[in-house]
């Protein structure tokens, strides 16, 4: 009867553990188990060097929510970027999405300035106004050979 008592309190206990370590992975991973309130925004760029889906989206400076995918419309020539945005933020049809760069050479992410004509966008709506994201590279190369900055005579 002791060693009984004793394998169900140990069974408990790995339970009690198996529990936490699942709570820690889906916090640490910032998963969402049972969907969340978000809706989907799409926008439209000429380039998306170095985005990845799960990538942030943030405006003035918070995280509003996460890249969700990528589509290429071959029609247009552009990517149309998915993103799923909390459900309590608002953005209006003339907002504009960057794709800008955490440090000199850090990751990527998307930052929305929501705009304030009024109209709000509905979800599935699109961001029509983007700015690409800066070729730091490039950049870099135009330094070295000496073309940033030179005006033409």
């Amino acid at each position: 009867m002791k060693k009984r008592s004793i394998e169900t309190t140990v069974g408990i206990f790995v339970l009690i553990g198996l529990l936490g370590v699942a709570y820690m992975t889906v916090k640490l991973g910032k998963l969402e188990v049972l969907g969340g309130k978000h809706y989907v925004l799409k926008a439209r760029f000429g380039s998306v060097s170095g985005l990845k889906p799960g990538t942030e989206v943030r405006m003035l400076g918070i995280q509003i929510g996460r890249v969700e995918g990528f589509t290429l419309d071959q029609n247009n020539l552009v990517v149309m970027v998915r993103m799923k945005i909390r459900s309590n933020i608002k953005i209006y049809d003339d907002a504009i999405a960057s794709i800008k760069t955490a440090g000199l050479i850090g990751d990527r992410y998307v930052t929305i300035d929501p705009g304030g004509s009024g109209a709000l966008l509905k979800p599935g709506g699109v961001i029509t106004q983007t700015e690409p994201p800066v070729d730091i590279e490039e950049l870099i190369s135009k330094y070295v050979f000496g073309s940033v900055g030179d005006k033409k005579k």
